[in-house]
């Protein structure tokens, strides 16, 4: 006969360092075993979609940077390349290029903080160390290009808001290499950790059907077998002159998550070479943009690969210097929508373990 003891009742967050930002989730337990999982949002809620109403689309652009505040090049961009595609904008060849530098820069010190996270709150110190010693210099390049160091501010609607300074493509080049062997140490010292297997392989699992009818994107889809990235199916920027592989997996669970994470950052680091080797010696790095920016009066929806999977925004135009309404599509907020799916009838241990597999970023989700 079971034995059943009294269901409890237990709040994780808002205020958890596990669930890195304010994100509260209600959880109820039989024994250790969770019976039910509720996840409340909204304590970070900032409103940018409404406030973007009463900004033209330059001034919109820093409050992109406090959503993913963990890749806010890529948010700086989707919008950028929204008004882009409305107006029509070709942008010049050298600034395309330093978007997509700074933007493969981000992805990798975005994985760089998850993989760091993700192993200290898993009981392991060291690995957070090294991670943020790499993604330090990423962040040191980031500000000696645009001043900042999280909240970069530096996409513009027909380019960027600065060249890349003398000696600075050289610096990323120097990177690339250095990059490449410090992963090879982390594998060397975590991917085989018996310890390390045995929390993940099998836990937190889905199939590819579950995946999609969630609205699953990024590595949270392709851990199930399906070979999704915007950056080669749907092509934007100057994607489509590099080679790179769009790592897969077929189990479904949270270890093969932390593997193609780490794949994703060798892919990013081939982009990264291939991008420097082409880098164009000289030209502009802004289009002839008006004054003041006007897209045409109509509706455009564009989406990217950011590190968390699908960015997109949509934009309607009445013609004015304003938004009439701007929606930005969060992979953070849709790849949550699975988690009380994962959870119950799980032990209580395994709870940190998917949660941080998902990999969000509460900015995002509390848009």
């Amino acid at each position: 006969m079971a034995v059943r003891t009294e269901e409890l009742l237990l709040n994780v967050g808002p205020q958890h360092p596990s669930t890195h930002g304010v994100f509260r989730l209600v959880v109820k337990l039989d024994g250790e075993i969770i019976t039910d999982a509720q996840p409340v949002i909204g304590y970070l809620h900032r409103g940018t979609e409404k406030l973007a109403e009463d900004l033209t689309y330059t001034q919109i652009i820093p409050y992109t940077d406090r959503m993913d505040y963990l890749s806010a090049m890529t948010n700086n961009y989707v919008l950028c390349h929204a008004v882009e595609t409305m107006m029509g904008i070709e942008v010049p060849e050298r600034a395309e290029y330093l978007r997509v530098i700074v933007m493969e820069l981000n992805r990798i010190a975005s994985h760089l903080l998850w993989f760091g996270t993700y192993l200290l709150d898993l009981g392991a110190m060291s690995p957070f160390l090294y991670a943020m010693e790499e993604r330090e210099k990423i962040l040191d390049l980031f500000n000696e290009l645009c001043g900042a160091r999280i909240t970069f501010n530096y996409m513009r609607v027909g380019g960027v808001k600065w060249d890349a300074p003398d000696g600075w493509i050289d610096k990323v080049r120097d990177f690339i290499p250095y990059m490449r062997d410090q992963l090879d140490g982390y594998h060397k010292l975590v991917t085989g950790n018996e310890i390390f297997v045995r929390r993940l392989k099998g836990v937190g699992k889905y199939d590819a059907q579950t995946a999609i009818a969630y609205g699953l994107s990024g590595v949270n889809l392709r851990c199930t077998g399906v070979k999704r990235d915007v950056r080669k199916d749907e092509p934007y920027s100057v994607y489509d002159r590099f080679e790179f592989d769009v790592p897969v997996a077929t189990e479904g669970d949270c270890y093969s998550r932390y593997l193609l994470r780490m794949e994703e950052i060798r892919q990013s680091l081939r982009i990264l070479e291939q991008a420097v080797a082409q880098f164009p010696k000289e030209g502009a790095v802004m289009a002839k943009v008006p004054r003041v920016i006007r897209p045409p009066a109509g509706e455009t929806y564009v989406r990217i690969e950011a590190p968390r999977g699908e960015l997109g925004c949509y934009i309607h135009s009445k013609g004015k210097d304003k938004p009439y309404r701007l929606k930005f599509r969060r992979p953070s907020f849709h790849n949550l929508q699975i988690l009380p799916k994962l959870l119950i009838g799980e032990n209580m241990a395994n709870l940190i373990a998917i949660l941080g597999g998902i990999d969000i970023v509460l900015g995002e989700v509390d848009c």
